[in-house]
């Protein structure tokens, strides 16, 4: 959250994105040894949202078990058509729970529970088409594609911006009455930072805000 980067790529090369954890690393774990290791994943996936920065799942392969929870915990994520996505922890006799709550929020309940039941891996077209990730290019724009919408995400007012992000997740879950009273507070406060104010007097006088940040 201190950092000067306006925006981070969660990125990676060859034909997986990400598999998720290790086997080798938790068969014959005992239970203490699990929750500890399951603590630190879920730890990352907060962290993801909590920060300002909007975080961007460049995705090139396969995403599957906590991959396909960290791409679906991004706030944005553009896929290769090469990619492919899966909740796979069934087929190995266990079951994603924890990658579970991110897709589960990306995708919808009768969605998520044919990945998590099945196991199967998902096209990025229907990955999309179920708002897991934002946009499918091929493989030759999927940098490009990937840094214009970073771009475009993160430009303005990074302390506005900042702020939103965090409300966004703040009130998702809330019920309406709820959110709506949180979401007022916020936006009531933020129309007082220099940013806001500067953008409303740019826009009263047409020119093009200058934003501290």
């Amino acid at each position: 959250g201190e950092s000067r980067a306006r925006g981070v790529f969660l990125a990676a090369n060859g034909p997986v994105f990400s598999a998720g954890h290790d086997f080798a690393d938790m068969a014959g774990q005992d239970l203490v040894a699990m929750r500890k290791m399951l603590k630190v994943s879920t730890k990352l996936m907060n962290a993801i949202q909590e920060i300002p920065q909007p975080v961007l799942a460049r995705v090139q392969g396969l995403a599957t078990a906590a991959g396909c929870q960290l791409v679906a915990t991004c706030d944005l994520a553009v896929a290769s058509t090469e990619a492919g996505f899966a909740t796979s922890g069934v087929k190995a006799g266990w079951f994603c729970t924890t990658p579970m709550v991110a897709v589960s929020r990306n995708i919808g309940r009768k969605r998520a529970l044919e990945m998590l039941l099945t196991g199967d891996v998902i096209d990025a077209q229907t990955a999309a088409d179920w708002g897991l990730v934002n946009r499918v290019v091929p493989p030759e724009r999927l940098l490009q594609e990937s840094q214009r919408l970073l771009e475009a995400a993160t430009r303005g007012s990074f302390i506005s911006k900042g702020i939103g992000k965090q409300a966004y997740y703040a009130q998702i879950d809330l019920p309406q009455e709820k959110a709506y009273a949180y979401a007022l507070e916020v936006m009531a406060a933020t129309s007082q930072i220099p940013d806001a104010q500067e953008g409303m007097r740019a826009f009263l006088e047409k020119r093009k805000p200058n934003f501290e940040q």
